[in-house]
């Protein structure tokens, strides 16, 4: 399915907020809400609007320190790791990347001790590299159509 300028309209309003109504959206858009309704349905089933979520602040859930680790596996450790980090409360994202490490991972800990652990269990699998994040520079950007 290729994504027409209505569409892209449709995805940055939802992108925005995705629990405002199929109305609002084609106030915004100036076309029906069935139209609306009936775009979105056709980007659900074709993959390009994969699911709607909450983006739950973690320093108000009570997480301290958000930090990147990335991860250089040790040989025949990736695959183990891969499916490992599944099992992780602290990842919010992983990534398998190219270049000197594998993995670049997004996670959440309660404090330093937390980190340190954390760390630890890590470390079984592979070199690592923490950097604390200290603030958001772009956060939740919207995905906009390909210039």
């Amino acid at each position: 399915m290729s994504i027409d300028a209505l569409s892209w309209k449709i995805l940055k309003c939802l992108q925005n907020n995705a629990r405002q109504s199929n109305a609002e959206i084609g106030r915004q858009v100036g076309v029906s809400s069935p139209a609306v309704s009936e775009r979105i349905k056709k980007m659900e089933d074709a993959g390009i609007i994969q699911g709607y979520h909450a983006f739950v602040s973690p320093f108000e859930a009570g997480y301290q320190l958000k930090a990147i680790i990335t991860l250089r596996a040790f040989m025949g450790m990736l695959k183990p790791f891969l499916e490992k980090v599944k099992t992780y409360d602290e990842v919010l994202n992983c990534y398998r990347i190219t270049g000197n490490e594998n993995i670049v991972m997004e996670v959440v800990l309660k404090n330093q001790k937390h980190l340190e652990s954390f760390i630890d269990q890590l470390i079984v699998y592979g070199e690592t590299k923490t950097q604390i994040v200290l603030s958001h520079v772009i956060k939740y950007n919207e995905v906009r159509p390909i210039k």
